[in-house]
């Protein structure tokens, strides 16, 4: 099977973040060395090696995101709020280091560095966002702003930290809290990451697990040679290589769910299309025989078949969901017409429940499937269609008395294209499920799972109540 435009993407996409990653780090580590040994005059060019390169970075990732026309909206602010949090970081990595180059200044300082460990859980935060947006993370804000108000407190307490006379940085007892915070973040965001992916899509995981090792590792380099001579930190660096990260990651899955979604409404389109021929060639066939057996008869069949097509046809070239009465509406016409030319078939109808939506054509194939294949050979055939809520769904059930088949073998065999055609389209459109249980000689019978949530997403699409403008 060829690969699919996403994995063709991935080694330029991975191409291009490692480019950012080495020159973000190379500018980053090429003014630490400087920093130390360069003369007074050089430092403002050695300043500007370390940060412009992040600047640029976070500035291109910015204008990108907002032009992207694959991004969701939700997801294109979280991104532009993460890319604005670590423009802040790195303008306060900046202040930091010029304070600590100047003059004490005890209360300024003091402020930007309790904003600098009140931001970096925040910005992990967001990435929760990113991997699930459906998320609240209630207990994720909780602990970040619980952290901030805790390094606040270096105003007045010396928990965390203070700031010495001589303008040097002295650590509390809870000065690793930001460091604790982040790295339960880190964890819980690793776990996510892993868990929203199933092993088909393991390879784009690696990702942001990448980026989460990245972040532990520039933690690790920031602690060994010390933040406070660098006019950026490894740590911020690696914060905005993140940031470029995810998005390549974020766009590769919305790239992802757009050739999905196309290819899901070309399949649908082509078993709409193989059901139509089919269904009309049946009734037409059930027509041609009334005609020559009882020309009244067959006017009757062919006005209500007439009417069928004028008031249900748009429902034959719809792949999206219709409600039940409809479908049961079309079903029944269909079967009237069948009755008349095998009057040993019985229908009976027990719609219990029939306020839903369900793909166009999903009971009147398997009513048709019952029909054809099983109770027609039967003296006292009988085909029956229920409807009832059970286990907060709605459940549909096409029971017949016919000859049966054996289920585990004969939906490959061709003759049950029907059935495999429901069974795909209800999975794909509502995301419900087809469960049939068949024998030889026992008659068959088919049930059709519709979730509940099903009802209020295609409410919402159809602007009735609350959620009329819903993206």
């Amino acid at each position: 099977m060829g690969r699919t435009a996403v994995e063709r993407r991935m080694p330029g996409a991975v191409r291009l973040g490692a480019a950012l990653v080495a020159l973000a780090w190379l500018a980053s580590a090429s003014a630490c060395a400087e920093a130390a040994a360069a003369p007074l005059f050089s430092r403002g060019y050695v300043e500007m090696l370390g940060i412009g390169p992040t600047l640029a970075l976070l500035a291109a990732l910015a204008f990108t995101v907002r032009i992207d026309p694959y991004i969701r909206r939700q997801d294109r602010r979280t991104m532009l709020l993460i890319s604005v949090l670590v423009l802040c970081l790195v303008a306060q990595n900046y202040v930091e280091y010029r304070l600590v180059m100047s003059a004490p200044k005890i209360v300024a300082r003091t402020l930007v560095s309790s904003f600098g460990y009140s931001v970096r859980p925040a910005i992990l935060v967001l990435f929760f966002h990113i991997v699930r947006p459906q998320g609240r993370y209630r207990w994720a804000w909780l602990a970040v702003g619980a952290n901030a108000l805790l390094y606040l407190t270096s105003l007045f307490t010396h928990l965390c930290f203070w700031i010495s006379e001589d303008n040097h940085y002295v650590a509390g007892p809870l000065s690793e809290t930001c460091l604790v915070v982040s790295a339960a973040l880190i964890a819980c965001l690793l776990y996510m990451t892993l868990r929203a992916f199933h092993p088909a899509q393991r390879r784009e995981a690696w990702i942001p697990v990448f980026v989460l090792l990245l972040i532990v590792l520039s933690v690790a380099l920031d602690y060994s040679i010390g933040d406070e001579n660098q006019p950026i930190s490894y740590l911020t660096v690696a914060v905005a290589i993140s940031c470029a990260f995810y998005y390549i990651w974020l766009h590769l899955q919305f790239v992802r769910e757009h050739e999905q979604a196309l290819q899901a409404e070309q399949r649908i389109q082509i078993m709409i299309s193989q059901i139509q021929p089919h269904f009309l060639y049946n009734t037409l066939s059930t027509i041609q025989a009334l005609c020559r057996e009882d020309p009244q008869r067959a006017e009757c069949v062919v006005k209500r078949f007439g009417t069928y097509l004028r008031q249900n046809i748009d429902s034959l070239n719809r792949s999206s969901l219709i409600p039940f009465e409809r479908e049961i509406e079309h079903t029944k016409v269909y079967a009237e017409i069948e009755v008349e030319r095998f009057p040993n078939i019985r229908m009976v109808y027990d719609i219990r429940d029939e306020g839903f939506f369900v793909p166009a054509l999903t009971v009147q194939p398997l009513v048709e499937n019952a029909i054809r294949h099983g109770v027609r050979i039967r003296e006292d055939g009988e085909v029956r269609v229920e409807s009832f809520r059970e286990d907060g769904g709605h459940v549909i059930v096409i029971r017949d008395n016919g000859k049966g088949f054996d289920s585990a073998l004969a939906l490959g065999d061709g003759q049950h294209i029907g059935i495999q055609n429901v069974c795909e389209r209800v999975e794909q459109l509502c995301g419900g499920r087809v469960t049939i249980d068949s024998k030889p000689g026992d008659g068959t019978v088919v049930t059709v799972r519709i979730p509940m949530e099903t009802d209020k997403a295609q409410r919402e699409a159809r602007g009735v109540g609350a959620g009329v403008n819903r993206r």
